[in-house]
């Protein structure tokens, strides 16, 4: 696996919920690193996300580390929650890092407090791991109900020469697009400009994890942090188009990944969204679609219902008329004229809904914006899952 130079990483296995298994994560840049971050649009922030934003606005280019804990969300925990979190960064000083230059990220059950003993614990650990784990164990070490970790690879070969970019995610539920619904961190050996690699990732964020949903929910401790350490080649004028290119690929790769990855799921729903009259109504439609309890149990069923997601379009806020709308389900015209087409949909999508994705094409005939989204079915698993959470 190509792996971004000048980067290394530690795990430690702590307890935060259950023994046994590593769920605190380190990434360390040999060379302080141009730094960038998208975080939750939840008015409840977490700690970790007030602190590595008040971080970013200090000084975004001289980055040194990210540390992820799972098991412990440390989100509204107050003053407390704030004070352990930046204590946490302090503790990494046995690691030569300073607590300014570290980033922040957790993930867990919301309302604990952080197990500071726990994490006293495992520093030692990071320590003398550091160097000797790779990105798979850095992508195991952030899950929850993942089952599978989450990470992807690219290289650019820009005119001053090849760089590469690696990511790495979690997510399985808790997900919904407004902002990056889940925890995501993006690696470049590319030396780039702190306001280019911010506004890059912005932009590759909304056309890649706030193009999915799983169940409508956003969290508290959301964020997509990068960091460019220029170990490799620099990147100017053209080939910052390269570079942003394989950036959106590497984010894409990750936000499929976590539909694919549901909790519960069995497939993954792309709905086509085209001729809305902007992107906001675009939007509208295709989380109205997406987010629908209905839809999603429809489509776990494999029953072709046109009725639910008609009904979800036409609650969504987004401007059209419908006798102008056409419905297809995996490329078949199912509702148009304000009616249903006539046939055997059951017979004649059977095979169409047992695949793993399932497009769902709404042509709204109200302009010319466009948008696709990722959603994932509903199951008795993900009840199960989150029925169980704290348990």
């Amino acid at each position: 696996m190509s792996i971004p130079s000048g980067f290394q990483f530690s795990t430690a296995q702590c307890g935060f919920k259950r023994p046994g298994r590593s769920d605190l994560g380190l990434v360390v840049s040999t060379v302080p690193a141009v730094a960038a971050g998208v975080f939750t649009t939840n008015r409840f922030q977490a700690a970790p996300v007030l602190v590595a934003r008040e971080i970013l606005e200090k000084g975004p280019s001289g980055i040194r580390a990210i540390v992820v804990n799972s098991g412990q969300a440390n989100a509204c925990t107050g003053q407390e929650g704030i004070a352990n979190c930046r204590a946490t960064l302090e503790m990494l000083s046995a690691l030569g890092l300073e607590a300014t230059a570290i980033l922040p990220a957790s993930t867990g059950v919301i309302g604990d407090q952080l197990k500071m003993e726990l994490w006293e614990k495992g520093i030692p650990a990071l320590r003398d791991n550091l160097g000797r784990m790779g990105l798979v164990d850095m992508a195991r070490a952030i899950m929850t109900t993942d089952t599978f970790p989450k990470l992807a690879v690219r290289e650019a070969r820009l005119s001053s020469g090849t760089v590469r970019l690696a990511g790495f995610c979690k997510g399985a539920g808790m997900i919904c697009p407004n902002m990056a619904t889940m925890l995501g961190f993006i690696l470049c050996d590319a030396g780039v400009e702190q306001e280019w690699w911010q506004a890059a990732l912005a932009r590759c964020v909304d056309r890649s994890f706030n193009a999915i949903t799983v169940d409508g929910d956003t969290s508290t401790n959301d964020c997509v942090l990068a960091l460019a350490n220029g170990t490799a080649a620099e990147a100017r004028g053209a080939d910052l188009d390269l570079l942003e290119e394989a950036l959106l690929e590497i984010c894409q790769d990750l936000a499929y990944m976590i539909v694919q990855d549901a909790e519960g799921g069995t497939k993954v729903m792309r709905i086509n969204v085209s001729g809305a009259a902007s992107m906001a109504d675009a939007q509208l439609a295709a989380r109205a679609v997406g987010n629908s309890p209905l839809v999603k149990t429809a489509l776990y069923g494999r029953d072709p219902n046109w009725g639910r997601i008609v009904a979800a379009l036409g609650r969504s806020g987004a401007a059209f008329t419908p006798e102008d709308v056409v419905v297809r389900i995996a490329g078949m015209t199912i509702f148009r004229q304000g009616t249903p087409v006539k046939a055997d949909w059951d017979s004649l999508l059977a095979s169409a809904l047992r695949r793993d994705v399932v497009d769902i094409d709404l042509e709204l005939h109200a302009g010319e914006a466009e948008l696709m989204l990722m959603a994932s079915d509903f199951t008795e698993e993900y009840i199960k899952i989150n029925a169980e959470y704290r348990t």
